[in-house]
């Protein structure tokens, strides 16, 4: 079969990029999707807060229970396939391409008919409404055309064309917020989300296949198959793994804590992850691919990995501190906000959670993309047993909290997931984790400061918005020197480059 070039630059035959391009398209993946998707998020988090604002946290509950049990059954939509495809160093075929499309829509389909057959069941063990039971049914379809736009979404990894793959993002994220907020407002309740994830689902859909035209087809290729199954069965392993330990325990805690404990734990999570979403989400999607085409340079390795990690922290510990530091002053001066107080003490809790997160993804990142699946799986078994043994038993003695501080003792363990990515890609601890650590710390005390003398009011938040950005960029800039400005430009530079 023909296959699939993605660039000019070949050193040979089962080349498809250069080491240099590789680099360079990766740090314009990064800051492409980073800068232009940056507002885009804060748009999700702008009617974030105008849903808890309409909703209340028992819809919410409804909204994160269904979408876990879906989010558990859409692991089983796909064998690793995918993810082999992105990893694979040699250029890909159509066979495999269409190989994978053919077992993926088998899986899909199969789920969606055992889905729609256990919907009553569903609907009676968790008290859903049948509002709740159609969002059951919307979440399901779009599954469905999630699955389709998987070749084209892998043909643009490969090529590390992240500007054209963020712009079905773009599109998906600004119509299933508007739909959500304006249904929302206009009292529709949990069916807000339904139409919602539907409108969502079908926009992307389309503009994927615009963006990256793929004729789909049918095939079954034996060699094709094996080759794949190879890297994707164990990279499936540890995705079922991960679902196990947070879809699957959501399930269950929402028969444990109902669905207003499950609504003040999942306010908890999307706030404490927000940073997460914001800044690590875009690095992990242009970094898997481009340590997989680097595999073989482990120079280059442990400086991609250290400066991925800084560039994370960099972001995400600010973000979180920063978070937490003006969450109670929302909740007060956030008119119909004071019904989420009882989640602060979560949102802190799992918090700890995210620091952790944002070096430790991109380290377990990193041996996936290298091949070492196995270490990761072995990881992956401890967090989902250590979350299955905390969780649960906290939050039947503790409730909500107990559910939340067993999330941060999970990420604490995190400690020794470090431990063993360094013996094995030795990266600079202090320049990517230690520095972002002393900055945070200087900003923090200085706003907890800061906020203790300010009234409780909005211009307060916007007063301390502006002075903990400051306060962090100065330390860094003490802490790390001129070169993060020289950092800075690149990104700009990358940003606005036509390579």
């Amino acid at each position: 079969m023909a296959e699939i070039e993605t660039s000019e630059e070949h050193l040979d035959p089962t080349t498809e990029i250069t080491l240099e391009a590789v680099k360079a398209r990766a740090v314009r993946g990064v800051a492409v999707l980073t800068g232009r998707t940056f507002v885009l998020s804060v748009i999700s988090l702008v009617a974030t807060g105008f849903l808890t604002v309409f909703l209340e946290p028992s819809e919410f509950g409804v909204f994160w229970i269904v979408s876990a049990i879906v989010n558990f059954l859409a692991y089983f939509s796909d064998v690793g396939l995918a993810a082999a495809l992105i990893q694979k160093k040699e250029a890909v075929s159509e066979e495999e391409l269409r190989t994978t499309f053919t077992i993926q829509q088998f899986l899909v389909i199969t789920l969606l008919l055992i889905l729609f057959a256990f919907a009553p069941y569903l609907q009676k063990y968790y008290s859903l409404s049948e509002e709740g039971k159609f969002l059951l049914y919307a979440l399901g379809l779009s599954l469905f055309l999630s699955s389709l736009k998987t070749i084209p979404s892998v043909l643009l990894e490969r090529e590390l064309d992240f500007p054209k793959l963020v712009l079905p993002q773009v599109l998906e994220n600004v119509v299933y917020n508007l739909v959500a907020v304006y249904l929302a407002w206009k009292g529709f309740g949990v069916t807000s989300f339904t139409y919602a994830v539907v409108a969502r689902g079908f926009v992307g859909l389309f503009a994927i296949y615009l963006i990256k035209p793929w004729i789909p087809g049918i095939a079954l290729g034996k060699k094709a198959l094996k080759s794949l199954l190879s890297f994707g069965v164990p990279y499936q392993a540890n995705t079922l793994l991960a679902t196990i330990k947070d879809d699957g325990m959501t399930a269950f805690l929402g028969g444990i804590l109902g669905p207003m404990g499950v609504g003040f734990l999942g306010w908890a999570q999307k706030w404490a992850y927000m940073p997460l979403r914001l800044f690590m989400d875009h690095v992990l999607k242009v970094t898997f691919p481009a340590f997989s085409r680097m595999q073989e340079e482990k120079e280059h390795l442990v400086q991609a990995i250290t400066r991925s990690i800084f560039f994370v922290c960099f972001l995400v510990f600010p973000t979180t501190a920063g978070l937490l530091v003006l969450a109670p002053l929302l909740i007060d001066i956030i008119p119909r906000y004071e019904k989420w107080e009882p989640a602060l003490l979560p949102l802190f809790l799992i918090s700890i959670n995210t620091l952790f997160a944002a070096a430790t993804t991109q380290l377990t990142n990193l041996l996936n993309a290298t091949g070492r699946i196995k270490t990761t799986f072995k990881l992956m078994i401890m967090w989902t047993v250590l979350t299955w043994l905390f969780v649960p038993i906290l939050s039947i003695r503790y409730s909500v909290v107990g559910a939340a501080f067993g999330y941060s003792l999970v990420g604490v363990s995190s400690l020794f997931a470090m431990y063993v990515a360094y013996k094995i890609v030795p990266f600079k601890v202090y320049e990517s984790i230690g520095r972002p650590v002393l900055g945070t710390l200087v900003m923090t005390l200085m706003l907890l400061l800061l906020r203790s003398i300010l009234p409780r009011d909005l211009t307060a938040v916007w007063i301390l918005i502006g002075a903990g950005s400051a306060l962090y960029i100065t330390a860094m800039y003490f802490i790390v020197g001129s070169s993060i400005l020289v950092d800075a430009k690149k990104g700009i530079k990358a940003v606005f480059s036509r390579g």
